[in-house]
């Protein structure tokens, strides 16, 4: 009866893997949407190791006869596992908060002007800071740039501006922001956040490169971060 009842929780246990394995797939669509945002010090075999661990664990738990789709059960649960372990790699210390605040407004300033992104070697020249330090500002604010959009401000907001603004009134920012943004920016945000396409799908779409896309992207979420620091200094 022992061996029996061993054999039955076995063939569980084997169903649930592979369960888990059917949705590697997708999971691992899942990391690709996270690593494109992402600098080249993260490695997508380490968010596909940390989405499968979890994967496989909610598989365990999973019960078919609360949640219709087992996906639909478990990819919010997978992408905070990735998101836990990218807030796990640094946090930012008080001098890199700063110079990530400067370092956005002259690329804001910059891409103002010519429609792209200064190079490292310009902005250690603007803003007088060893080249290494701004590299290291920059894959810090990448990191967190990948977070839900709240997180991702408030991480770089040291005084807790941002922790006195209700999330109503930040979508009203967001919004009016918008409404004065380029048509790409606009459309790069709509089919990014609310169509969920990643940056070659809407590369394709656009008929323009995926750098550019990353770059239109990065530039919204500047004009928002700049503005919180504004909307702070004023107050």
């Amino acid at each position: 009866m022992l061996k029996t009842s061993r054999g039955y929780e076995n063939i569980i246990k084997q169903n649930q893997d592979n369960l888990a394995l059917a949705y590697l797939p997708a999971l691992k669509a899942l990391a690709a949407r996270l690593k494109e945002r992402l600098p080249a010090s993260v490695e997508f075999s380490d968010l596909v190791s940390i989405g499968t661990e979890e994967l496989i664990k909610l598989a365990r738990k999973y019960d078919q006869n609360l949640n219709d789709s087992f996906w639909g059960y478990a990819k919010s649960r997978v992408y905070g596992a990735m998101l836990d372990y990218l807030r796990g790699l640094d946090c930012m210390s008080r001098q890199t908060r700063t110079l990530v605040k400067s370092i956005d407004k002259e690329i804001a300033k910059y891409y103002n002007e010519h429609q792209e992104e200064p190079d490292n070697a310009y902005l250690s020249k603007i803003l007088n800071e060893d080249i290494e330090k701004i590299k290291e500002a920059r894959n810090a604010s990448e990191i967190y740039g990948i977070l839900p959009l709240d997180e991702e401000l408030s991480a770089t907001q040291e005084d807790k501006t941002f922790n006195k603004i209700e999330k109503q009134e930040l979508v009203e920012i967001i919004q009016n922001i918008l409404e004065s943004a380029s048509q790409n920016e606009q459309l790069v945000i709509q089919l990014y956040y609310y169509e969920e396409l990643n940056f070659k799908e809407i590369s394709e779409i656009l008929e323009i490169s995926e750098s550019r896309i990353s770059q239109i992207h990065k530039a919204v979420i500047r004009k928002i971060r700049v503005y919180l620091e504004e909307r702070g200094i004023d107050g």
